[in-house]
């Protein structure tokens, strides 16, 4: 462990998206930080957004090394010094992309190490990192590689919804294929474990969609619930996991039934994230269950179009940061 104190360590995405501006935004508006929190990539990045945010009043202080992190305040720290990169607003570069990279590869070493309580990274551009060399398909696939985890779950939280897709970034052409009874266990085995671990849940119980429209209608309109779902369930019952469905998607969320439980298996992206994100109203956070330290996201892209404008709204980082320092702070004490 390299700081005397745990932390908080927060990448800034790309630097030509709003994600530092978020992320400055939503510490102000947090009353008081249970933790020091450290902002990764070069300070004259953090200090450009900072300099269009007029209720900006945080003082940013740079460090060279851990060593300098002293207390519950906001320190700055380039992971390559050698990159010192000026933001362009609504740019996309091969730059950007290697900050963001670089940030992501040292906020990973920081909580592997145990130097780091938790880690929040602000949205990248996957254009931007690729542009960069780096052929990932998201935060998620790089972080479980990174940690050595099995299998991860991308999860999104807000105060009253946990929802995780089985498949996530791949084309809907190809979700049917990869809806298998051992992926569906895998994922809901995770999804109650985390809820244990890191939310506190003791008896977790999990919703399992359908694929089809009216979960398949006995059939009629496809055979993937009947012959991989409903199965599925049925194992994980057998194996003490307490869960239920395939519930059609659209009755499901309209008539409210997932207030009956504590997370949500979507079989796809879309198919979980739409209500998930119409239900949060900018306040809901990306949560990767499955890893061996604390990971959040706000639940947005980059939004180049209005980088740099003063108009990124920050309620969904402000949760991601809030929720880290939480599940972060719980995690140290337990250690």
């Amino acid at each position: 462990m390299n700081s005397a104190i745990p932390f908080l360590v927060i990448t800034p995405g790309d630097i030509n998206g709003i994600g530092p501006e978020a992320v400055l935004k939503a510490l102000v508006s947090i009353p008081h930080l249970t933790q020091p929190v450290l902002l990764l990539g070069p300070i004259s990045a953090w200090i450009f957004y900072a300099d269009t945010i007029p209720e900006f009043s945080l003082e940013l202080e740079e460090i060279s090394d851990l060593s300098s992190i002293k207390d519950n305040s906001v320190y700055v720290m380039n992971p390559a010094p050698e990159i010192t990169s000026e933001p362009e607003p609504g740019r996309l570069t091969k730059e950007a992309g290697l900050i963001s990279m670089l940030s992501i590869k040292t906020a990973v070493d920081y909580c592997l190490d145990g130097s780091a309580s938790a880690m929040v990274t602000a949205p990248i551009s996957k254009e931007a990192v690729n542009l960069a060399g780096y052929h990932i398909p998201g935060h998620t696939e790089y972080l479980a590689e990174r940690d050595g985890a099995a299998d991860v779950a991308m999860m999104l939280v807000n105060k009253q919804l946990r929802v995780v897709p089985l498949t996530t970034h791949i084309p809907v052409s190809k979700v049917s294929n990869e809806i298998t009874g051992e992926a569906i266990i895998r994922k809901t085995k995770i999804i109650a474990e985390s809820m244990k671990a890191d939310f506190g849940i003791t008896s977790p119980k999990i919703a399992i969609l359908g694929l089809n429209p009216h979960a398949g209608d006995g059939g009629v309109i496809g055979m993937e619930e009947i012959e991989v779902i409903s199965p599925a369930i049925s194992r994980l019952q057998n194996d003490g996991v307490q869960c239920d469905g395939p519930f059609p998607a659209d009755g499901f969320f309209a008539t409210g039934s997932w207030r009956n439980y504590d997370a949500v298996l979507s079989m796809y992206h879309d198919q979980g994230l739409i209500p998930f994100k119409t239900l949060s109203f900018n306040q809901g956070v990306n949560f990767t269950a499955g890893l061996s330290f604390i990971r959040t996201s706000p639940d947005h892209g980059t939004a180049f179009s209005i980088a740099g404008k003063n108009k990124a709204e920050h309620g969904s980082t402000s949760e991601a940061i809030t929720l880290a320092l939480s599940l972060g702070r719980k995690k140290v004490m337990l250690s």
